[in-house]
């Protein structure tokens, strides 16, 4: 067999005819050019062949479409010179832009290199496999209670399942992603009525508590619906001795864990459990040990709508409460605005198929407009970066209020998340927490838009006091 030669074998499968070359058999344009009559020539090929394609006296009349933008109109194309290789040929270019229709992405969106930003976040970033190992990890055996294992994960059926697989697929991010969430300027300002309301009220309470003898540090704190640890922060200024937080998402409590146990020395006490504090009882999740001592503080923030679905989870929240609270300690929290929701569902057309409202940043739907029960009245949630379409139920006040009792729980402070800002902006303590907590900037110009600050107003805060 003859040595390879590549320019032999690129005339020989040339599409070009030249009588020096004799061409294989298996050569496309032959295949496409063979006649039982015979060998045919460019100029006699029939008009379907490849060869007629290419050629120049077989090109229609009209512009070629080609994607060079700056090829000239006034360019000719030369005809084929056998004498010449094949490359010698130019094919023609057009003037006629590149502009494709129905195009996936925009034509600046390929390939586009990370930002240093997104290379650190995705170092950093886990997914919900991980998450999920992470949560089944084993804890090493420890005689001390606080390390007892925590109750194994469960699988939720119906609305309870949609809320904790979505909070437990929500990644932690860490801090510098967060902050270019694009409803960081709403996130802000929603803990800074959480500062406001603990500072005021959570304080004083502490304050009366027999403080530690090592550290100094006050008051046993519960955060029912603790979620990632967002409030660990606010409770270590408050200079909390002890804190117990739970929520249903197990991959959460593993992540507030984490942020606790990397929050700087010397830290307060901490214990966490996944648990359904609306169907069990503490007791399910804690030793004795740490019940012994009640709570001076009971906190749930954003997460107690979820309880009324049915009267039974709201009895058993509020026993949670109550059973584990001290008496003159508070329970503060933060809820959906149950009376201005139902006025934005009454102020849709009665022709209206979809009984929804919001705005870019968040929207709202309800079923039905009747009945509306006191407990099971249910909506559907969707809040850009933070709710994915999740089912939650309306907490209407009164019934609240009246259950509460019953459980020795009474109102001491309620009001709409834009009457708390009225109340306080000009506090000397909580102006300048404004400005640290970013909700308004050196110039007092907010980082909310419209929209951030109508999605503000959906809620309220209180205080209940345990008598």
């Amino acid at each position: 067999m003859p040595a390879f030669d590549p320019v032999r074998d690129a005339a020989l499968n040339s599409p070009v005819t030249h009588p020096s070359i004799t061409r294989r058999a298996t050569d496309l344009a032959v295949l496409l050019n063979s006649d039982s009559q015979g060998p045919r020539t460019p100029g006699s090929a029939r008009p379907s062949s490849l060869s007629h394609l290419l050629s120049d006296d077989a090109m229609p009349a009209t512009p070629n479409i080609g994607i060079n933008k700056l090829s000239s109109p006034s360019r000719t194309i030369p005809s084929p010179d056998m004498s010449q290789p094949p490359s010698a040929s130019l094919p023609a270019t057009s003037s006629v832009p590149y502009n494709p229709r129905n195009r996936k992405t925009p034509a600046g969106s390929v390939l586009v290199p990370m930002t240093p930003q997104e290379m650190e976040m995705y170092k950093r970033y886990r997914g919900i496999g991980t998450q999920t190992l992470l949560a089944k990890r084993k804890r090493e055996r420890s005689m001390s209670p606080d390390d007892l294992p925590q109750p194994s994960a469960k699988r939720h059926a119906g609305d309870v399942g949609r809320v904790v697989n979505h909070y437990n697929m929500r990644p932690e991010v860490g801090v510098k992603q967060r902050l270019r969430s694009p409803i960081i300027g709403l996130k802000n300002f929603n803990n800074w009525v959480k500062s406001v309301l603990i500072t005021r009220f959570v304080h004083p309470i502490l304050s009366s508590s027999t403080p530690s003898e090592s550290s100094g540090k006050r008051g046993k704190v519960l955060d029912m619906g603790c979620g990632k640890g967002g409030d660990l922060t606010k409770w270590e200024k408050a200079r909390v001795r002890e804190l117990i937080g739970v929520d249903i998402a197990d991959v959460s409590i593993e992540q507030a864990r984490q942020r606790w146990e990397t929050m700087r020395q010397p830290r307060f006490a901490a214990s966490f459990a996944a648990l359904d504090c609306y169907t069990k009882p503490l007791s399910n999740a804690f030793p004795p040990e740490k019940l012994a001592q009640p709570f001076d503080v009971v906190s749930m923030q954003f997460c107690m709508h979820y309880a009324f679905e049915t009267v039974e989870k709201a009895r058993c929240m509020l026993q949670n409460v109550s059973q584990w609270l001290r008496k003159g300690g508070v329970f503060v929290g933060t809820i959906p605005n149950a009376e201005y929701l139902l006025e934005r569902l009454d102020a849709l057309p009665p022709s209206a198929t979809q009984l929804s409202f919001g705005n870019s940043v968040y929207s709202i739907r309800f079923e039905d407009r009747h009945p509306r029960p006191l407990f099971g009245h249910r909506y559907f949630f969707w809040l850009e970066d933070a709710v994915d379409n999740v089912p939650e139920y309306l907490v209407h006040w009164n019934n609240f209020v009246g259950l509460a009792a019953e459980y020795s729980l009474y109102p001491k402070y309620k009001e709409e998340f834009h009457q708390i800002f009225t109340e306080h902006r000009h506090h000397k303590e909580f102006e300048s927490l404004l400005l640290r907590m970013k909700v308004v900037d050196a110039n007092g110009e907010s980082a909310m838009d419209e929209d951030q600050w109508e999605a503000a107003n959906i809620y309220v805060g209180f205080v209940f006091e345990k008598r």
